[in-house]
């Protein structure tokens, strides 16, 4: 018998796959599959097979129709910011669609969001800049990938979360995935580029010296990087 500590594990996993058919066409939209369908295929009890079901309705990927059963929904419905999506698209056949709205987002929020912080955030706020950048190009230039990615995130999200606007604080998540996810799917290389080590330490002065533009400008030049490396994608 499955222990509670268990259900939430095969939960995860039996939605994963099926949120991942959904996503890559395999679960044809409007086509429907009873509860007991994926108990059978899943070898789960009813309880998990309605808790996956459950968790696909909550990121809008399916719904629930009486005398049908689950029922795969367009990508119209789906709820493109939940970060457990993001995560799936990631790491699905259609990842570089993924890739490329993610970067889209990114080119239009943090340019915005490093101006804004450079001209709102205080001097202390602005500092913490400074050796998070070193930091960066300490673990990159060291090959240290893991590090380097925690660090990165951390300073992508003080630019998020310290612009002033809230909106931009809300996205600190979702960026945090693209950034995570790009590593886990083998497109980091070993070592940063030194242009993108430069940007970042460009953009830590820039905030601290109060220059908006400066600031936007190196943002800029980070985001042209992850642009380009996007396309060299297969």
């Amino acid at each position: 018998m499955m222990t509670s500590s268990e259900r939430p594990l095969m939960h995860l996993g039996v939605a994963r796959e099926l949120g991942t058919e959904i996503i890559e066409g395999r679960w044809p939209v409007d086509e429907a599959r009873t509860l007991e369908e994926v108990q059978e295929r899943f070898g789960v009890s009813r309880t998990v097979a309605r808790e996956a079901s459950r968790l696909l309705e909550s990121m809008g990927l399916a719904g629930t129709v009486r005398r049908r059963g689950i029922v795969a929904l367009a990508a119209s419905e789906w709820h493109v910011l939940d970060t457990t999506l993001i995560d799936w698209r990631l790491h699905s056949t259609r990842r570089r669609e993924q890739l490329t709205s993610l970067t889209q987002l990114r080119m239009a929020v943090e340019p915005a969001a490093v101006q804004a912080m450079a001209r709102c955030a205080s001097i202390h706020v602005r500092a913490r800049l400074l050796p998070l950048a070193a930091e960066l190009r300490r673990t990159g230039e060291g090959g240290l990938g893991q590090e380097f990615l925690q660090l990165d995130i951390e300073f992508h999200r003080l630019i998020l979360t310290n612009s002033g606007n809230e909106l931009f604080a809300a996205l600190s998540d979702q960026i945090a995935s693209v950034l995570a996810g790009r590593t886990e799917i083998g497109l980091m290389p070993p070592k940063p580029k030194p242009e993108a080590l430069d940007a970042h330490e460009a953009v830590a002065e820039a905030v601290f010296r109060g220059d908006g533009k400066a600031a936007r400008a190196a943002m800029q030049v980070i985001l042209d990087e992850v642009d380009q490396a996007l396309d060299e994608v297969g």
